[in-house]
């Protein structure tokens, strides 16, 4: 039976990543068009392009180019890139972690960045938060497990995503401060250089960013809007990052929220793993609570905030093996992986459905921070429930499809539920 069960969580997990790519469009949309236009602009007539997103990230990309060119089929391969490194991510993550705690554990822990994490809405564009988020991860695994070319990846993974350097600012500082060895900061300098050397090649000078000018936003009704550069209010971006229905990583990835500490006594390699995450997550917050554009605009939930999802997955797959002897935490386990399996869900089947709505756009988005981020009906969470649109027939097969294993994923810490409301409720009849 165990053997059956093992199988059964690989073969989803392969099944999973195959109906993202299969099922689900993918496109170039945004700054996924603008990082193609500066791959192919290099790849086609060698010349640099100046632009400001990093081009790191989609230079690991130029063989899915070539080979699009070569088999003349346009961008379509390339638009699957975020595909093939998270994959590979998760192919690292089972290869360095499957002798540092139970592989039931890491099992599950992939199943739920498959289906239930805001991975599967950000596999179908061609943006850089993924390569980043991979390669720091899997990076801080080698590091924790005493791998060579860890710090490398962390670093390459950063430069990609030069505000990261916040993020890698404390989880340097945390690893320095467990391994009483300072020369892990060195790590925060290797980045920065990094960065500043891409900016010297494509735009002549280390400090001219490509954010010199129009780094800001339209004027809506909210009070802060239209202002550039990190003039958002603190206090605000926080509550906004953490708290807002269409924005906080409360909804979109409630794990965080949960303590895990307890669980992870006896895997010290995970509960270093988990420290390290959680530092750079809370690096990436304070960074981007501050940032005029710390809601990623129109884009679907969090987007900065994507590598909150591998310690927020972490915590539920723990949890949902080592169950506590009380009730609450318990119920607390259930409903946030049962939240994070819609957040899943609902990114790759709906999509930008609320951003891109009428209502929430509405008088040339003036309206569009107040309803989009802040209003539940808005939410990209929600909005299927309020909008009911029509599905086509890959919608409804991934729909099924999720669910299906998100029931799965739920059934342990549901039966362990189940159990103590019904030996309490016989407890009770017994007494009478």
């Amino acid at each position: 039976m165990k053997k059956a069960i093992e199988r059964l969580e690989i073969g989803l997990i392969v099944a999973g990543l195959i109906a993202i790519a299969v099922l689900r469009p993918h496109g170039l949309w945004g700054d996924g068009g603008v990082r193609y236009a500066d791959l192919t602009q290099l790849l086609t007539t060698g010349s640099v392009p100046d632009g400001k997103y990093s081009m790191i990230g989609p230079l690991f990309s130029a063989p899915l180019w070539l080979a699009g060119q070569l088999w003349d089929v346009g961008e379509s391969w390339v638009t699957h890139y975020n595909d093939v490194v998270f994959a590979l991510g998760l192919l690292a993550f089972y290869w360095l972690l499957r002798d540092r705690m139970p592989r039931e554990i890491l099992r599950t822990f992939l199943l739920l960045l498959v289906f239930a994490s805001m991975f599967a809405k950000h596999l179908t564009l061609y943006y850089g938060e993924v390569f980043t988020a991979v390669l720091v991860a899997v990076g801080t695994i080698a590091v924790v497990t005493g791998r060579r070319g860890g710090w490398a990846a962390i670093v390459t993974g950063v430069a990609n995503t030069p505000a990261s350097l916040a993020g890698l600012g404390f989880l340097a500082l945390k690893r320095a401060w467990d391994t009483r060895r300072v020369w892990c900061l060195a790590a925060i300098f290797a980045a920065g250089g990094l960065v500043l050397a891409e900016a010297w090649i494509r735009r002549g000078s280390p400090f001219l960013t490509g954010y010199e000018s129009g780094n800001q936003g339209f004027h809506s009704v909210m009070p802060y809007s239209g202002l550039p550069g990190f003039s958002y209010p603190l206090i605000f971006g926080l509550l906004s990052l953490l708290l807002s229905f269409g924005k906080g990583l409360i909804f979109f990835a409630p794990g965080l929220f949960l303590p895990v500490r307890e669980r992870l006594k006896d895997l010290p390699a995970v509960g270093t793993l988990y420290g390290m995450w959680l530092a750079f997550t809370v690096g990436l917050i304070l960074l981007y609570a501050n940032y005029w554009a710390w809601s990623g605009a129109h884009f679907w939930g969090p987007r900065y905030l994507l590598f909150a999802s591998l310690p927020a997955c972490l915590v539920l797959a723990v949890r949902a093996h080592r169950s506590y002897d009380t009730l609450l935490p318990n119920v607390l386990t259930l409903v946030a992986l049962a939240l994070s399996i819609w957040v899943g869900v609902s990114g790759a089947v709906f999509g930008d459905i609320a951003a891109t709505s009428a209502g929430c756009r509405a008088d040339g988005r003036r309206y569009e921070e107040a309803l989009c981020f802040y209003t539940p009906e808005f939410s990209a969470l929600w909005y299927p429930f309020v909008a009911h649109p029509t599905l086509d027939a890959a919608q409804v097969t991934y729909l099924v499809f999720g669910l299906a294993v998100g029931v799965f994923l739920l059934a342990r810490p549901a039966l362990v539920v189940f159990r103590e409301v019904y030996g309490r409720g016989l407890a009770i009849v017994r007494s009478r």
